[in-house]
């Protein structure tokens, strides 16, 4: 009789012959518990309170002496601050409106108080 010729890439791995423990061994590499990596907590804006944070930041910038188109772009990096990285980022960069006379020390204290108050830590 001829012998058959194989194909290059067509053997068996040979999977098959192991049996019923191979597979044991196979699927505990699967199981394995995971250890979890988490961020450290931080106060960060409570979405679901905005529109009061908004209403109260508002009565605030009015009352001070900012003009009211810087007031509007001013509000929207501190919540986008606030809300994405944390509420020590937002209170550094009303700082720096402190620190270039743009507010008063008040006013400053007055946002960090709202930014506290509104803040939720996740």
């Amino acid at each position: 009789m001829v012998d058959a010729v194989k194909k290059p890439g067509t053997e068996k791995t040979g999977s098959a012959n192991k049996g019923p423990s191979s597979n044991v061994k196979k699927n505990s590499k699967r199981f394995k518990p995971k250890t979890k990596v988490t961020a450290k907590r931080q106060s960060m804006l409570n979405m679901h309170r905005m529109s009061p944070f908004k209403y109260d930041m508002n009565e605030i910038l009015t009352a001070s002496s900012m003009d009211p188109d810087k007031a509007s772009s001013f509000l929207a990096s501190i919540i986008a601050k606030a809300s994405r990285t944390s509420t020590k980022e937002a209170k550094d960069f009303v700082r720096t409106f402190l620190d270039s006379g743009e507010l008063t020390k008040e006013e400053f204290d007055r946002i960090s108080r709202l930014l506290d108050k509104y803040g939720k830590y996740r």
